[in-house]
């Protein structure tokens, strides 16, 4: 009897212990889950668009290489603000946009339109005031350098074609493949492209929607420079460290009016007075101090030694450069300097012999002379 109530009361205790670690499992489940859109709520947005700083270069990257980096609505907002901050930055003059991963940019995310329930919702996408990729449909304030690599299509050629110089790999392939699927272009492509390559070029590209390879591509003039397969990215930072060193404010003029002129003055009168309008009190002091600057560099007798400098004119800035160049300059100039004196001492010697030659020859004839005219003895 003692046996069955021992073995009873066990029973009712594993009992109670299963259902406890049952009940304690669920809840454990149910905290999970509560957890786990706590945990990305606190994460917040994925990061599709990657921000930093080389010294004084703003790197942007378009982070979505599992989509070949499409954009979607929230990746061209983030853009949206790298550009508007980079605008902002003060210390930062020029900007890289590169593509991480395989490729730059597949165009706008057409499976965000799709499994949009409101079709409205998607024509708001394409009509957002900056643009459906990122601000293409304004003018940054400042130069921007474009690295491609892999696929640049669609709308992701047009976001290429909103920066100021374009670095293409040699695997790279440009192309409007949007043309296939009815998809129009809306990040203004139809003003920037002709403007580029000319009416005839871009209808090409824009009707055919074929693929464009790097060659094709630099030849004509759609992209700057054709690099090594994934050297996209370097090569547009170096370029951009080029154009970052040089005074900015003169630069940002020069920039403002070439822009001008190709989109906004239809006359060559106007084009000329806005380039004369765009020119600032601070440019003035800026080419004032660089005048000085070339006057105490480069003297009278030497002003010809800049044009056969080894180094780019990007890099006049540079103390160690210049010094460097000072110093060739200055070993240069004495070694034409020890040239031309030993020149200048041979045709004085030169000059002192014809001069001794002539003074003996005289001397020669008249001894000559001087027998013939001695009267001769009978």
């Amino acid at each position: 009897m003692l046996r069955k109530l021992c073995r009873q009361v066990g029973q009712q205790v594993v009992q109670q212990a299963r259902f406890t670690a049952y009940r304690t499992f669920s809840w454990t489940n149910a905290l999970r889950k509560d957890a786990a859109p706590q945990e990305a709520a606190d994460s917040g947005p994925p990061k599709n668009i990657l921000v930093e700083k080389d010294k004084n270069i703003t790197l942007i990257g378009i982070n979505r290489p599992q989509q070949r980096n499409a954009i979607d609505s929230l990746t061209a907002s983030q853009l949206c603000d790298a550009f508007a901050n980079f605008e902002a930055d003060e210390t930062s003059p020029v900007a890289v946009l590169y593509g991480v991963g395989g490729s730059f940019c597949s165009g706008f995310d057409i499976l965000e339109i799709s499994t949009d329930e409101k079709e409205e919702i998607s024509v708001d996408i394409l009509m957002r005031p900056e643009g459906s990729v990122g601000p293409t449909r304004r003018q940054i304030k400042k130069p921007v350098v474009c690295g491609i690599n892999g696929y640049c299509i669609a709308n992701g050629l047009e976001l290429a074609l909103m920066c100021d110089l374009r670095v293409m790999e040699e695997s790279a392939v440009l192309g409007f493949f949007n043309r296939r699927f009815g998809v129009p272009m809306l990040d203004a492509g139809t003003i920037r492209l002709p403007a580029m390559i000319g009416l005839s070029r871009a209808l090409d590209l824009i009707l055919t929607g074929r693929p464009v390879g790097s060659q094709e591509a630099h030849d004509i003039g759609l992209v700057n420079r054709i690099v090594p397969t994934g050297t996209a990215l370097g090569n547009a930072l170096e370029l951009a460290t080029c154009i970052a060193k040089f005074p900015q404010r003169a630069l940002i003029h020069d920039r403002n009016s070439v822009y001008s002129s190709t989109f906004e003055t239809s006359t060559f009168h106007q084009a000329v007075q806005n380039e004369v309008m765009f020119t600032s009190r601070e440019i003035i002091e800026d080419m004032q101090n660089g005048i000085k600057w070339f006057n105490q560099t480069f003297e009278p007798d030497t002003t010809h030694s800049w044009l056969k400098r080894d180094r780019s004119m990007a890099d006049w800035d540079d103390e160690e450069v210049a010094e460097a160049a000072a110093q060739k300059e200055k070993l240069k100039q004495e070694q034409e300097a020890a040239l031309a004196e030993a020149e200048k001492q041979k045709q004085a010697e030169k000059a002192q012999k014809k001069s001794k030659k002539a003074e003996e020859k005289p001397a020669e004839s008249a001894e000559s002379k001087g027998p013939k005219d001695k009267p001769t003895e009978k």
